[in-house]
């Protein structure tokens, strides 16, 4: 999903969760969107993956938007590596609130 339609989304739509992917090492951060189906969008802009270098840049960017609550969730490569799912999309068990 683009970030541009993520504006329209959100007036439009009630049942959904914002997730604030932090991969592990990097410092890098990638916003992902479920919606009321299950279905994950990561967010884009003109087709690609938006990366952040800084929360404060993605709650400057949800905050655009209309939204004021998400979830760090932290991509563990540990987990992969050894042939397991990766933990971030487990939501229940690795989420962090974001109130911003």
């Amino acid at each position: 999903m683009e970030f541009n339609d993520l504006k329209t989304f959100v007036d439009r739509h009630d049942n959904f969760e914002i997730r604030v992917i932090g991969h592990a090492g990097s410092h890098v951060y990638q916003v992902e969107l479920e919606d009321v189906e299950g279905a994950r969008h990561m967010l884009t802009r003109t087709g690609k993956p938006v990366l952040f270098r800084t929360l404060e840049d993605v709650y400057l960017e949800l905050k655009r938007a209309g939204i004021h609550r998400a979830y760090l969730v932290q991509q563990v490569p540990h987990e992969e590596m050894v042939g397991r799912e990766a933990h971030y999309r487990d939501p229940l068990t690795s989420r962090m609130p974001l109130v911003f």
